[in-house]
């Protein structure tokens, strides 16, 4: 298959729409209707390899990469776009990684598209339009540096058209420095289409080099937080001269954008609660995600209780806010603490699964103790603020990992698990409004990323 290779920015500035998927069985032919052939996709691995397994159902039965499946590379997430196409975007550890599309073809296999992209590091993703597009914060240029030679943070945007199967960066400058108007620079988590518009998380980051010395120093507000020299590893590594994490924990922030160009955003912010993101190593998960009727809800793991100086710790609990359909400000009626309803617990992720019912990953203990691991389910209803705990999971002490996200369709949530009590991973299918899982189809695999569908469409 002749491969091409987009490693160029482009003059064009694209849009997108994203769903991350997984599966695994051998092909069903499911009928989706019009002349459509229909399969669930679930991205597993088994050893070394990766596969993309095809499967007709999800709630019972078992499937292996036996006869079965096509073998890929792995990915750092597994994306669909609607039904129609399987993204495999690769992070690469911060540098620039080989990411590849699939369809399903006429004979309900898994099958890659032609052209393959070398995106940009990522830390955050979402759907706008046609296009997925992934987001992060980095330096700019060196015709930008300061006066010392520092140089300000900017948004590195990448664009993946889905239909067209072409690549393109973002060509304006986007600074991500001061955004807030407190001299920190941001980086976006999550990237939420609401109507026409972007809804996205702004989190402040605290201050870099430039940062620090901009205006003189006037934006350190602490000033024994400035590092005095370089440390750390990996997503917490810092630099001599920065001011690493937030002064202003107690504080949530959106930036709402007319289109995928990122530019003259509305901000808005709220003090009920922490900034708006899961976070795990250097990925920054969206938390803020909309309702069937168009309200937009906030949600904060207060993960800034993690923080070491008391200055930087949020005195917030995890929380809820939101925005309803049509408007551009928070909803000064709506608040949720979460915290009162899990004995003081919080969460790592959430995604939207039907009408206004959400999926939580929730953490086993309070982020103020040591060890906290995510390891359950809750389901949370919007428009009552009512968080229930799933049953009928494995238990949580042998739950080793879940899927990236969950598939929903016809308002139920699929969710693949991995244990470590010698049972198979397994997709779990969640009733929201009942908040009770049953055991689905069993995959012969080390580890499910995730479950989804792909349809083909006869001509």
């Amino acid at each position: 298959m002749k491969k091409n290779y987009f490693n160029r920015s482009l003059a064009v500035i694209l849009c997108l729409s994203l769903t991350i998927s997984c599966d695994d069985h051998v092909s069903g032919g499911g009928d989706g209707g019009d002349g459509a052939l229909s399969d669930f996709v679930i991205a597993a691995s088994v050893g070394d390899a990766n596969y993309l397994l095809i499967s007709d159902k999800l709630d019972e039965g078992s499937v292996s990469a036996k006869n079965n499946g096509l073998t890929t590379e792995s990915g750092t997430q597994w994306i669909f776009y609607q039904d129609k196409y399987l993204y495999r975007l690769v992070y690469n550890q911060g540098n620039a990684g080989v990411t590849s599309s699939y369809v399903l073809n006429e004979k309900g296999k898994a099958e890659e598209r032609d052209n393959t992209y070398e995106i940009k590091r990522f830390t955050s993703y979402g759907i706008y339009k046609n296009y997925i597009i992934t987001s992060s914060t980095g330096n700019l240029g060196e015709n930008m540096s300061d006066g010392n030679g520092f140089l300000p943070k900017g948004f590195l945007l990448s664009y993946l058209d889905v239909v067209n199967e072409t690549f393109a960066t973002n060509q304006s400058v986007l600074m991500a420095e001061n955004y807030l108007g407190n001299g920190e620079f941001v980086t976006l988590a999550g990237i939420l289409q609401a109507g026409n518009k972007i809804y996205s998380a702004a989190i402040p980051m605290g201050l870099s080099k430039y940062g620090v010395k901009a205006n003189n120093g006037e934006y350190v507000k602490y000033p024994e937080l400035v590092k005095t020299e370089s440390g750390g590893s990996g997503s917490g590594a810092y630099e001599k001269g920065e001011l690493q994490w937030t002064q202003y924990p107690d504080e949530a922030w959106i930036a709402i954008y007319a289109d995928e160009r990122f530019e003259s955003p509305k901000l808005i912010r709220t003090d009920k609660i922490s900034y708006a993101c899961g976070r795990y190593k250097s990925q920054y998960y969206q938390t803020i995600w909309a309702a069937d009727n168009g309200d937009v809800y906030v949600f904060s793991p207060s993960y800034a209780k993690t923080m070491t100086a008391q200055v930087q710790k949020t005195a917030l609990p995890a929380g809820v806010v939101r925005i309803k359909a049509g408007t551009e400000e928070f909803d000064p009626n709506y608040y949720c603490n979460l915290e009162e309803q899990t004995e003081g617990r919080s969460f790592l992720r959430c995604w939207h699964i039907t009408e206004d019912y959400f999926l939580l990953l929730m953490y086993d203990r309070p982020l103020t103790e040591s060890g906290f691991t995510a390891n359950e389910l809750a389901i949370y209803k919007g428009e009552s603020g009512r968080l229930t705990y799933v049953t009928g999971m494995p238990a949580k002490d042998v739950i080793s990992g879940f899927g990236n996200t969950p598939f929903s369709e016809n308002g139920i949530a699929y969710m693949p698990v991995t244990t470590t009590d010698g049972n198979q991973p397994a997709i779990y299918r969640i009733d929201p409004k009942t908040a009770v899982a049953t055991k689905g189809l069993t995959v012969e695999s080390e580890k499910i990323s995730g479950v989804g569908k792909l349809t083909y469409f006869r001509n």
